[in-house]
């Protein structure tokens, strides 16, 4: 597992993070196939995540896709919980309590916080990257930028579902 606080605001920790889902997409195009790898990541290198995974846009309405953790809800309307309010928005959503943010749904009673960033590329919403954490104020502002800068390789070496 990376220390991701490793030069106190978390950055280096993910430029390394970086360079892993760099190296480990560059021969792959496909979504699923990536996804899949990529929740594997995340769940394996950033501490403290009890499902890191994706939700994809059809017909908006979210449905699940490639995720590592226990079962999930299979389908999150547009604007109906944390994934939902991304979607609706095209905003990334850092959530400290999930209990107090209006609308949660708990597919998992152990989460407590939450990160959930659109996957948006040339103004299309293919869906969500969800994270969520047993710890309630898990996500800082720098895994923010940490995450939403390895969503944006995603999106560079992924081809559309």
């Amino acid at each position: 597992m990376i220390d991701l606080n490793a030069a106190g605001n978390g950055l280096e920790g993910y430029s390394l993070l970086c360079a892993q889902l760099e190296a480990l997409l560059a021969d792959e195009r496909d979504f699923v196939a990536n996804a899949a790898q990529f929740s594997a990541l995340l769940y394996s290198e950033v501490p403290d995540l009890n499902w890191a995974g994706f939700y994809l846009n059809r017909e908006q309405t979210l449905v699940l896709g490639p995720f590592q953790g226990k079962v999930a809800c299979v389908r999150i309307p547009f604007g109906k919980g944390v994934c939902g309010a991304a979607a609706a928005s095209l905003q990334t959503q850092r959530i400290e309590d999930v209990h107090a943010f209006p609308g949660h749904i708990a597919c998992d009673s152990a989460s407590n916080s939450e990160l959930v960033v659109p996957l948006v590329k040339e103004g299309e919403l293919w869906g969500v990257l969800d994270l969520d954490s047993p710890l309630t104020g898990r996500f800082s502002e720098a895994d923010q930028r940490g995450i939403e800068a390895l969503v944006a390789i995603f999106m560079r070496l992924t081809e559309r579902f």
